[in-house]
């Protein structure tokens, strides 16, 4: 990876790449809805992809006008890259560096474009060969592009610090001040030429954890047959596990339940030894490259202090009685003597139906979005107008749904859209996503355009946010009200609950590990049972086959990940409540930070918009929101 990359974790944990993007085009991945929120239409009832109405497709000839451009542009990458060599024993100037730069910033823009616009062409018909073969193609492109410019950052960071700290003054390099200040700061845990080779040379092996769970996991591991509503027989897998959980038949949820968890604690030494192996790895990198623990190392990246993962769990950890009186509630409207671990994602009301077709959940959407103000709805409706959006499911079709881009075009947006409540939220989380990048890439130059992942949920959530809010103000059906409520009570207890259950069990494990304590299964087990004993409350009834459960999250080969899905989430309802209390001041300062990209570290960005994710304050600020819908649930139940 190169200077201009910050992280490429997301498109990795997506398996969009295999190694390495270049440069400053590796920021920027799609981000995904879960798929299994989309209903599938019968494949009978699809269009083949030539059969797809325009004004229903995205317009990538936005991106490239014609195959002939795209071999140009191609061309003109490939000339790039053997030029790259130039610079190499000679970046010791500022001179030197500032055309070095600006090789790098225009081979990964077109980089970029290429990959984008074929990966995209190909996701339209996963089936297509021509576009297999141009995302290949494109691929490989972005791998050569990165072995070309690899000698880039170690030999800027074997500068000494007060030639780095003299070319970081240059007013000539001022375009690549945080660029170079970046490079400063990580300069510490940079090992010698010889152990970074070394370091390089174990890399694969240091995915073996990861890899082998993903085999035992996905191939390996075999669910038993379990009777569904009707009686029938039907087989159990990772993709139907959450569709049984919402059964209303509880006799179907607690045999899927028990069916899953069994299934795994028969692979428990096997699962746990695998597990274990990957905390070592990182308890291993973390000592060779000098950070005082692997939690620290893990959020080094994106310069965020320990204290701002601490916070997270001690603020919800006061709030735990709020999550308790959640549980509490859920038992009443489900009308059960004990409430257990396979009633969580049963449906609290009986089936709701909301009818909501694209043109009018993009009417809904915008109206939902309003406080944002005109100039915000201006853009959105570009949007909607003007071919960002790719709408409906056709044959072949990557399922789920994603916001991309290139910098210099538009954004696009990938939807299958369903007329239910699911879609149109999807619709509006990916407008967020597709309007941050908007608002970043009009505001700043390429390099400091791309916003990092810790940021990536924020503009997104805030949409949903704001529609779930305009939503619950204009609902006057109480059953109608209660499915939103329902709905969004569940986005607290599933992002923000359990996802830093999720994280604090990261930090205990390899807190264990750093001591030299043992992590056997029954250690894992314990430690997994206790802390869902803490935060679901007494009034739950914690299953014993839940110890497992820690056994079946893949997140947990991508070390101290989660927990950005918490802090997003709470940014978000932060954002969104200041926004509808404030007016105006709120609203300048969110634009404000759509517009900021990666111009600076995260958590300053956020803090400049008036969201301090280094203190409680944020996360307090979505409880209390929590709260208020917990409220409005128990009148409606009275």
């Amino acid at each position: 990876m190169t200077f201009a990359a910050r992280s490429l974790s997301a498109l990795l944990v997506l398996g969009l790449l295999q190694g390495d993007f270049s440069s400053a085009a590796a920021n920027r991945q799609p981000v995904l809805v879960s798929s299994h929120l989309l209903r599938r239409i019968p494949m009978e009832q699809l269009l083949k992809r030539n059969e797809v109405p325009a004004e229903n497709r995205w317009k990538l000839e936005d991106m490239f006008a014609s195959q002939q451009e795209w071999d140009k542009t191609y061309d003109e990458a490939k000339k790039l890259i053997e030029e790259a060599s130039k610079f190499q024993g000679k970046l010791n100037t500022a001179s030197a560096l500032k055309e070095c730069f600006e090789l790098d910033d225009e081979l990964s823009l077109k980089t970029e474009r290429l990959y984008v616009y074929a990966h995209m062409r190909q996701d339209e018909d996963t089936a297509n060969p021509v576009y297999q073969a141009l995302s290949q193609k494109a691929k490989k492109l972005g791998v050569d592009s990165g072995e070309a410019l690899s000698y880039v950052t170690p030999e800027i960071l074997a500068l000494p610090v007060e030639k780095l700290d003299e070319l970081i003054a240059d007013p000539a390099l001022s375009e690549y001040t945080f660029t170079l200040t970046e490079m400063k700061r990580q300069k510490a845990h940079v090992l010698s030429k010889a152990e970074e080779a070394l370091l390089a040379q174990v890399g694969t092996l240091s995915q073996a954890p990861q890899n082998i769970f993903g085999m035992l996991n996905n191939a390996d591991l075999k669910f038993p047959k379990i009777k569904d509503e009707t009686g029938k027989e039907v087989e159990l897998t990772h993709g139907s596990y959450i569709k049984f959980l919402e059964s209303p038949n509880r006799e179907v949820r607690q045999n899927a339940f028990k069916a899953v968890y069994d299934t795994y604690a028969k692979q428990k030494n096997t699962i746990a030894a695998t597990l274990s192996a990957n905390v070592n790895k990182n308890v291993f990198y973390s000592r060779v490259r000098k950070y005082p623990s692997v939690l620290e190392m893990s959020l080094f990246g994106d310069n965020i202090s320990k204290e701002v993962y601490t916070n997270l769990i001690d603020t919800i950890h006061e709030s735990l009685p709020l999550m308790h009186r959640y549980m509490k509630l859920r038992q009443k409207l489900l009308g059960v003597d004990e409430l257990h671990m396979y009633d969580l994602f049963a449906p609290l009301v009986d089936e709701y139906k909301m009818d909501i077709p694209f043109a009018e959940a993009k009417r809904i959407t915008k109206e939902g979005l309003k406080p944002l103000g005109v100039d915000y709805l201006k853009t959105l409706q570009e949007g909607y107008d003007n071919g960002w959006i790719d709408v409906y499911e056709n044959e072949n079709k990557r399922t789920g749904a994603y916001s991309w881009g290139a910098y210099g075009t538009h954004p696009y947006v990938l939807l299958n859209h369903n007329d239910n409540l699911n879609s149109m939220f999807t619709l509006a989380h990916e407008m967020g996503h597709a309007l941050h990048s908007y608002y970043s890439d009009n505001a700043l130059k390429y390099r400091d355009a791309q916003y990092t992942i810790f940021l990536a949920e924020v503009a997104s959530t805030t949409n949903e946010a704001l529609l779930m809010h305009y939503l619950l103000e204009k609902s006057t059906d109480k059953k109608e009200k209660m499915y939103l409520l329902t709905y969004y009570a569940d986005q607290f207890r599933t992002t923000v609950f359990r996802q830093t259950m999720f994280a604090e069990f990261e930090k205990i494990v390899h807190e264990r590990a750093e001591k030299g304590d043992s992590l056997t299964p029954q250690d894992l087990s314990s430690i997994y049972y206790d802390l869902n004993l803490k935060y679901y409350g007494e009034d739950m009834v914690v299953d014993k086959d839940i110890e497992m459960e820690w056994a079946r999250i893949p997140h947990f080969y991508n070390s101290f990940y989660v927990y950005k899905y918490a802090t997003g989430f709470s940014a978000a309802t932060s954002f969104s409540k200041q926004i509808l209390e404030e007016g105006k001041p709120a609203v300048d300062r969110y634009l404000g930070f759509l517009k900021s990209g990666g111009s600076d570290y995260s958590i300053n960005i956020l803090k400049k918009a008036g969201v301090d994710m280094s203190s409680p304050q944020p996360i307090r600020e979505a409880m209390s929101v929590f709260e208020d819908v917990i409220e409005q649930m128990e009148q409606l139940t009275k």
